[in-house]
């Protein structure tokens, strides 16, 4: 029998040429697999987190959004807004909201948030969850008479909440509004669903 030749330089590239192929398929066929990990829309509407880009928003604007199947507020407070959060604790029924399940520790502070600019709520009566109306504009504007300072108004019973969604005394609402868990992202990007580290 006589030997042929090998033709090595040809054997590596078939070699090279079979090893690409392989890898391109291997990619190919992992794609459906991996893209079958990542929550669907569905799912993340059940609970995954949502990020909301903040940059828009101007000082008294606020924007909602779904999470959870629940409206989530967002509210950018300005200079006066914040000043008003100190002056009404006396017509509060919680001012400094000691009711744990109300918010995460880390926005048990008097804005009721991580930045004080920024307010973020589950926008949901705590009486018996319908959804309060904004009344934003202090004074006549409101419709709520000459002192009411801006916040929050369910037609549904009278609940009054301020901008840091503390509820008033003698309404029906028995508590704040809940804080969902949030963090930041970057300065004006934040991701609801997820705890802030302290």
């Amino acid at each position: 029998m006589v030997a042929v030749p090998v033709d090595l330089r040809r054997r590596r590239i078939l070699l090279a040429a079979t090893t690409a192929l392989g890898a391109v398929g291997l990619g190919v066929s992992a794609v459906p697999f991996v893209l079958s990990m990542t929550p669907s829309a569905r799912a993340k509407a059940q609970g995954g987190p949502i990020e909301i880009d903040l940059s828009k928003l101007e000082p008294g604007q606020m924007l909602t959004v779904q999470w959870r199947g629940k409206p989530i507020w967002v509210l950018r407070r300005s200079n006066e807004i914040l000043s008003r959060l100190k002056t009404n604790g006396h017509f509060l029924v919680d001012p400094d909201s000691e009711v744990e399940t109300q918010q995460p520790a880390y926005a048990k502070n008097i804005g009721r948030s991580i930045k004080p600019e920024f307010f973020i709520a589950i926008g949901l009566c705590t009486h018996l969850g319908c959804v309060p109306s904004k009344k934003i504009a202090s004074g006549a504007l409101s419709g709520l008479g000459e002192d009411w300072p801006g916040g929050y108004f369910c037609a549904c019973h009278g609940s009054k909440f301020d901008l840091a969604g503390r509820v008033y005394k003698n309404v029906p609402a028995p508590t704040n509004l809940v804080i969902p868990p949030h963090r930041y992202l970057a300065d004006r990007i934040v991701e609801v669903g997820v705890h802030h580290v302290v």
